[in-house]
């Protein structure tokens, strides 16, 4: 999918009308939701820890609402395929997309999109907040926050920090902590992160931001990689020693990808309901939360319309910071 470049930014947030997609109009027709297999789209590539988190999610949904769960892999565009996809999906419950925040509330002002996220989609659940971690490779001896910021005042331009690409989260939180620090580093985007890890562990540049995970952690328990901070909402209990960003003066950076389920806008409610409740449900067992946390991850659950305020204020932020920043697509 082609996403042409956008050169001037949306008027309004494209989230604030999720608010109005939790009550659409509709109704089961004639038969009792689940009555067939559901089937949950993730928007990024197998073997990372958004599809791990989905299928993981999937095996427990099949459990309790007693028909299979069907999750496939539908990457590209930064997540904007899979949402498309999902959007244009019959509105019955059977089509859900799993995803992070950012084709909802960042890539909307970045380029033009086939579908509409306050008019094609409903917000379902959060399911996880994934941190992201702030790390140094081999490149560099710093090892800590402070060190880092040390050296970029003494050698302006020459750290490089890489993300997952332009326009990107870590992108985001780069362009924050550059503002709010007045030091200059620069960007390495990447496409993906299984090149990008390639490259830190070889030194290809002095640090990273990338989602905590559980390969991630592998490589900071044997020392390959070092955590400078963490994007997060508290300390993270696999690395309770590392600080959030806020704790270290940068709130406006302390930035993490926040996971959830999508459905097509026009969804029944009482259908929209029951997988709400359902996934909630999952998110209390303990093994699942154990899994999630075991990996960096924090799990979420709420009401559809809490999701829908979080994507809104997501939004309206992101607005601001493209704006200020001067951040565009590829």
């Amino acid at each position: 999918m082609h996403l042409p470049k956008r050169r001037q930014l949306l008027s309004l947030p494209p989230l604030l009308g999720l608010l109005s997609c939790l009550a659409p109009l509709g109704a089961p027709a004639g038969e009792a939701w689940p009555a067939r297999p559901v089937h949950i789209v993730v928007a990024y590539p197998a073997g990372g820890v958004s599809d791990a988190m989905a299928r993981l999610l999937g095996e427990r949904l099949a459990g309790l609402l007693g028909v299979a769960v069907v999750v496939e892999n539908k990457a590209g565009a930064s997540g904007a395929i899979a949402v498309d996809a999902v959007a244009k999906s019959a509105p019955d419950g059977y089509t859900l997309c799993f995803t992070s925040s950012s084709p909802l509330t960042l890539s909307p002002y970045l380029g033009r999109l086939p579908y509409r996220p306050d008019k094609d989609l409903a917000p379902v659940v959060q399911v996880m907040s994934s941190p992201v971690l702030l790390l140094a490779t081999p490149a560099t001896p710093v090892h800590d926050f402070r060190e880092l910021l040390a050296q970029a005042r003494r050698q302006p331009a020459t750290l490089r920090w890489a993300t997952a690409g332009q326009a990107s989260l870590g992108h985001i939180m780069l362009a924050q902590l550059k503002a709010a620090a007045q030091v200059e580093i620069t960007h390495v985007p990447y496409k993906g992160g299984g090149q990008q890890m390639t490259d830190a562990l070889s030194g290809q540049f002095e640090v990273l931001s990338t989602n905590a995970s559980p390969a991630v952690l592998q490589q900071i328990q044997a020392g390959r990689l070092r955590p400078l901070a963490v994007g997060a909402s508290r300390r993270l209990e696999a690395l309770p020693q590392v600080p959030t960003l806020a704790e270290l003066g940068y709130p406006a950076a302390n930035l993490a990808s926040q996971f959830g389920l999508l459905a097509p806008a026009q969804t029944p409610p009482a259908v929209l309901q029951r997988i709400n409740q359902a996934v909630n449900q999952v998110l209390r067992m303990p093994e699942v939360g154990e899994r999630m946390k075991a990996g960096g991850n924090l799990p979420a659950g709420g009401t559809e319309a809490d999701f829908a305020r979080l994507l809104a204020s997501e939004a309206q932020a992101n607005a601001h910071i493209i704006a200020a920043a001067g951040i565009q697509a590829d």
